[in-house]
């Protein structure tokens, strides 16, 4: 896989790296502190575009249930901790990153 993604919850940003070089740098909305985003290691499972409802545009499943890469319909939550523990981004981001990233594409979730 040429592609991997690193989210890094302290910046509230989401990198993409072709190889080992930072391609693009997405901002983005994290879990709020009840209901934390997981750190760890994990694998995009899942694609789903007009998922509906507070998910945006589009979703991109983790390999852990429940918790994914979405849109949203509240575009002034990014940058902020207030989401149930999913990685939440602008509708126009998580499209630009959908067509880039295949089903497998790694996930690493850092403090």
């Amino acid at each position: 896989m040429p592609y991997r993604i690193i989210v890094a919850l302290s910046q509230r940003m989401l990198h993409l790296l072709e190889g080992n070089r930072v391609i693009r740098s997405y901002p983005i909305a994290i879990g709020k502190i009840l209901t934390q985003s997981p750190v760890g290691e994990y694998r995009i499972v899942n694609k789903v575009p007009h998922p509906g409802g507070p998910f945006g545009v589009f979703w991109m499943g983790l390999s852990r249930p429940h918790y994914g890469i979405h849109g949203t319909n509240n575009p002034a939550s990014i940058g902020h901790a207030v989401s149930h523990g999913c990685i939440r981004m602008y509708n126009e981001d998580v499209l630009s990153l959908a067509r880039l990233v295949p089903i497998g594409t790694r996930v690493t979730i850092r403090p």
